[in-house]
């Protein structure tokens, strides 16, 4: 039953990226939105929901290869890039045409400021231990866009 109700969720709030994934990107993104949806309406308690693909998938991280450390990373982020760009469109149909071009703005200053961050790691650390650390950097700075677009749609769609 459960399982049902999260597949009509999947279908509904994010139909484009639902729809377009293969079987273990549709199951880890059930696992994002079920984490997100049982958080309710709190919006500081969100994200805790970064890291929930990432996390399990880690399990002995230290006896990985950088690859397989990346791969898992790499579910999760793509989770967390369907539902932000799913998000910022449908909050842009939402928004009027000032509104709409102050989303854009902001996106694209927020986009160039997560490639700077998340870059860092290589010129900090360099050699194999930056490729996870700004992985990992990408997964969770693109999760937190999502989650701060997806309260702004929550509250457009409850006006």
């Amino acid at each position: 039953m459960i399982r049902a109700i999260t597949a009509v969720f999947v279908l509904i709030v994010w139909p484009a990226a639902a729809f377009a994934q293969a079987p273990s990107q549709a199951r880890d993104s059930a696992t994002v939105q079920d984490c997100v949806k049982t958080k309710g309406g709190l919006h500081d308690k969100w994200e805790s929901c970064i890291g929930v693909v990432l996390s399990p998938c880690l399990k002995d991280e230290a006896s990985m290869p950088t690859s397989a450390v990346n791969a898992c990373i790499s579910r999760e982020q793509t989770v967390w890039d369907d539902i932000l760009n799913e998000t910022f469109r449908r909050l842009r149909e939402k928004l009027d045409d000032t509104q709409r071009d102050k989303l854009r703005d902001m996106q694209r200053a927020w986009i160039a400021s997560r490639e700077k961050t998340c870059t860092f790691y290589w010129d900090f650390f360099q050699g194999t231990m930056a490729s996870p650390m700004s992985a990992n950097c990408m997964n969770r700075e693109t999760g937190r866009r999502a989650l701060f677009l997806l309260g702004f749609l929550n509250d457009a769609e409850n006006k």
